[in-house]
């Protein structure tokens, strides 16, 4: 569906159901926030079934990504201002905010600027701080085609590098270059440095006060476990989930066992 957020049209996937705004403001929400150079396909299978078991899922596409108008946003704080106001436009008080990667770090900041929208974090893949390397950032401006390369062969564990998709016939890194190729010039480039330039520290997670699932691929070359490790203990009374043998793109490479983790994480009280 698309609804306009912030004087901009944006296109939120709803896992193959139509819920009404009725539907936002009364039922059960649950956001998926894509990463970097990504959209809402990302989060396929995990929204899909979220809609179909008791929930209203909104999973946007940023805006300048995907089917959402307007230009990328150029900061971490901007896109949490920005999923706030998507709150606003569907009528909804308050959701579970679930974001991979730079998502991750919007989910977090929408926490700590908006808290009384947020009724519990999945951080997937996360890091804090999140650096990005000058050659990357480079590359992202200077050469895309070689920034998506360089970012898909560091985001699989070594078995995803060489198949291991859960659909038989499908390869994980075609489909997930095919899928940044997809998104508008500039893009990378404005998502990597909003990463690089997030200030936010350890030590300011622990206004966090809503209930938070760190989940984190044990193969991960970009936001490594230890970097989730120090994650999960600066947020207080946060889990830890660690998907053995995944690497960043956790929702990919290890889809069943992400789902799994953040149902359990759903429901609990």
């Amino acid at each position: 569906m698309e609804i306009p957020v912030a004087g901009q049209p944006a296109y939120l996937y709803t896992g193959g159901k139509t819920p009404s705004y009725a539907d936002f403001a009364e039922q059960p929400l649950t956001v998926f926030i894509h990463g970097a150079q990504q959209d809402h396909t990302c989060w396929a299978l995990q929204s899909r079934w979220f809609a179909h078991h008791g929930c209203v899922v909104a999973a946007p596409d940023l805006p300048g990504h995907g089917r959402s108008a307007g230009n990328p946003l150029a900061s971490v704080e901007a896109s949490a201002d920005w999923i706030a106001a998507l709150l606003d436009a569907l009528g909804a008080a308050r959701a579970f905010l679930v974001g991979h990667s730079m998502g991750a770090l919007v989910a977090l900041e929408t926490a700590l600027r908006h808290p009384a929208r947020v009724e519990r974090l999945a951080l997937l893949g996360a890091a804090l701080p999140m650096p990005v390397a000058d050659m990357l950032l480079a590359a992202a401006r200077d050469n895309e085609p070689k920034a998506i390369a360089l970012v898909n062969a560091w985001s699989y564990s070594a078995a995803g590098q060489i198949g291991g998709n859960t659909v038989p016939g499908l390869c994980l890194l075609g489909m997930n270059r095919r899928l940044m190729e997809r998104q508008k010039p500039g893009v990378f480039h404005a998502d990597l440095s909003a990463c690089n330039a997030y200030l936010r520290t350890l030590e300011n997670l622990t206004a966090i006060a809503c209930p938070t699932c760190v989940i984190a691929g044990d193969a991960d070359r970009m936001t490594p476990l230890k970097a989730n490790r120090a994650l999960a203990a600066a947020i207080p009374g946060a889990s830890l989930a660690v998907i053995p043998g995944s690497g960043h793109a956790l929702m990919a490479e290890r889809p069943d066992a992400v789902l799994d983790v953040l149902r359990d994480f759903a429901v609990q009280r």
